[in-house]
């Protein structure tokens, strides 16, 4: 019977130098925790991690930041893995990443462009009736040789101003019409030369116009009449005759009352000539309108 309690208790003195042995070689919560950061250092994966191990009752608690959630894991499974761990409590955070693009600002609410600003269309230039349009005929005319319905050119032989900038400019064509031509029989009847003006070119484009006649008569022995008309006024002063007058002899009237210039000779036979290069006056009768001129 003694030999029996003898031997229990040598038994549990043993179990209890066992465990008190093993009790000795637990690790403590400061060796686990300097363990582990070692263990997190060394690793390729989590040594750039910014990671603090603490330990408590063997209870391991990691916080800070890493940079990937690989890493995060791996971090935690060296904590599991730790020999006297009891526990692991992560309060690791993944770093955002710094490559990412930036979120697009949110588009800002356009205001709408402003509408263009429209330059103002040039006007068209407008002649008014009763301009007078001085020209120089290109071709002798006559009662004895010229033609009803014949068409004779001239050209503009002073410019024509509107609003104080030129309209037709000088030089520009115009074209005239033999209105009536009748020559003067010896011993009765009377010369006439009646002519008007149809169109002008003006910067290469052709206009229509409409004009007062100019009218020459001569009946009796030698006695001359001269008449301009357009728009309803008619008069004029005879500047005198040519006799047989030439190319480049000047015919002309004096402008009065409101009327052109006035032309014509007589020859010794009492016909009516007007020699070419002679200038000549017409009234414009209704409006001319032209194009823009150009900027």
């Amino acid at each position: 019977m003694r030999i029996q309690k003898l031997s229990i208790s040598i038994a549990l003195l043993t179990a209890l130098l066992g465990l008190s042995i093993a009790c000795s070689k637990k690790p403590s919560d400061d060796t686990i925790a300097k363990d582990i950061q070692n263990k997190i250092a060394a690793d390729p994966d989590t040594k750039d991690s910014q990671v603090n191990v603490a330990a408590k009752d063997a209870k391991v608690t990691m916080t800070g930041q890493v940079k990937t959630p690989a890493a995060q894991q791996k971090i935690e499974q060296i904590a599991r893995e730790e020999p006297g761990a009891a526990g692991v409590d992560d309060q690791t955070a993944v770093q955002p990443d710094a490559s990412a693009a930036p979120a697009p600002a949110p588009a800002q609410a356009m205001a709408p462009p402003s509408p263009p600003v429209e330059k103002p269309k040039p006007q068209p230039i407008v002649v008014p009736s009763g301009t007078t349009l001085t020209i120089t005929v290109g071709q002798a005319l006559s009662s004895k040789t010229s033609q009803t319905g014949q068409t004779f050119i001239g050209t503009l032989a002073q410019p024509v101003s509107v609003g104080g900038k030129t309209a037709i400019p000088a030089g520009s064509t115009v074209s005239g019409t033999v209105v009536a031509a009748k020559a003067k029989g010896k011993i009765k009847g009377q010369g006439e030369l009646t002519l008007t003006l149809t169109s002008v070119t003006v910067r290469g484009q052709t206009h229509s116009i409409q004009t007062g006649a100019w009218d020459s008569t001569v009946k009796g022995k030698g006695k001359r009449t001269a008449v301009a008309t357009g728009g309803g006024a008619a008069g004029g002063a005879l500047i005198g005759g040519i006799a047989g007058g030439g190319k480049g002899a000047g015919i002309g009237a004096l402008v009065g009352a409101g009327a052109g210039l006035l032309g014509g000779s007589l020859t010794g036979n009492q016909q009516i000539e007007i020699p070419a290069e002679s200038a000549l006056s017409f009234r414009l009768s209704a409006p001319l309108t032209l194009p823009p001129a150009a900027e």
